[in-house]
């Protein structure tokens, strides 16, 4: 049975696609431009500098996946849910995985010294810390958290791509950095509700295998919390408007919704609360602050 949020059909393009998970690009990519837009009331923002910042973090995002892969290809054999990906299926060798991986890891370090030196100093940390994750759950249960600071680079690095330079106050970008860890931590514990008596079995770390699932979405309830306080921070930080009020408002109540949506004993509306309802949450935000943007001019 084909793997959810894959694409149907046997192209190469629809291969590497759903090796590297293309349709969660939607939790990222907002964020990232969120750190641009905000950047935007400091330094202006041309077409050319979007550009790199696209083509940076799509680089960046498909090594990290693809590395992904790559690492926990002996585990994905062995795991029901996940054998028949790429890989452990045979679609895709390990040698020219590894070709795809080394070049989008080169393309993303020259797309980040297009946009500024800063960037393209940092370009090689935030590379290492993405590629790192993969290995975390072998020895942490809290690896949920080092896959959500590996997506908090993106707002990050969009903002520092336009600007050129940390925040004023400093505080600012580390709010958001930690609004989006605790996000995407929050909802990688219910990812891997999925997979939490494999990883026990397999003596592998995290949330659900640790606690079980009650006490994993306890968890998440937790920093989800701290997500909305972080995203109200940074609001008044920049001092933003209704518009980003309301925005941050309807991320709290889809994240509220999100949490209704699965129980300890019914993960039936896993895929909606996982996939759904958090690309709705980083699109709905990345468009208000868009929004107030336009607005204040």
């Amino acid at each position: 049975m084909r793997e959810g949020q894959t694409f149907a059909g046997r192209s190469r393009l629809v291969l590497y696609a759903n090796f590297v998970k293309l349709p969660h690009t939607v939790f990222a990519l907002p964020f990232a431009l969120v750190g641009v837009v905000l950047a935007s009331y400091a330094s202006p923002v041309t077409l050319r500098a979007f550009g790199w910042v696209v083509l940076a973090f799509t680089s960046a995002r498909f090594a990290a996946m693809g590395f992904n892969r790559i690492a926990d290809r002996h585990i994905d054999a062995v795991n029901p849910r996940t054998k028949q990906r790429e890989i452990p299926s045979g679609l895709l060798g390990v040698a020219e995985a590894r070709a795809a991986v080394i070049v989008a890891s080169l393309v993303f370090v020259f797309a980040a010294w297009q946009l500024n030196p800063m960037c393209g100093r940092l370009s090689p940390v935030a590379l290492a810390w993405v590629l790192f994750y993969s290995y975390t759950k072998r020895f942490t249960r809290w690896a949920h958290l080092a896959l959500g600071l590996g997506l908090a680079i993106a707002p990050v690095g969009g903002y520092l791509a336009i600007a050129g330079h940390w925040s004023q106050p400093w505080w600012m970008l580390c709010a958001l950095a930690l609004a989006v860890t605790t996000w995407s931590g929050g909802f990688d514990v219910f990812y891997a509700l999925q997979d939490a008596e494999f990883d026990r079995e397999q003596g592998l770390h995290s949330l659900p295998a640790a606690l079980g699932p009650a006490g994993a979405l306890t968890v998440s309830r937790v920093l989800h919390v701290i997500t909305v306080l972080m995203l109200v921070a940074v609001g008044v930080t920049t001092h933003a408007g209704w518009l980003y009020a309301i925005g941050v408002t309807i991320a709290a109540s889809l994240l509220l919704y999100e949490h209704r949506l699965v129980r300890a004993d019914d993960l039936s509306k896993l895929d909606a609360a996982f996939f759904t309802m958090n690309g709705v949450i980083s699109m709905v935000l990345f468009g208000f602050v868009l929004a107030e943007r336009v607005v204040r001019g």
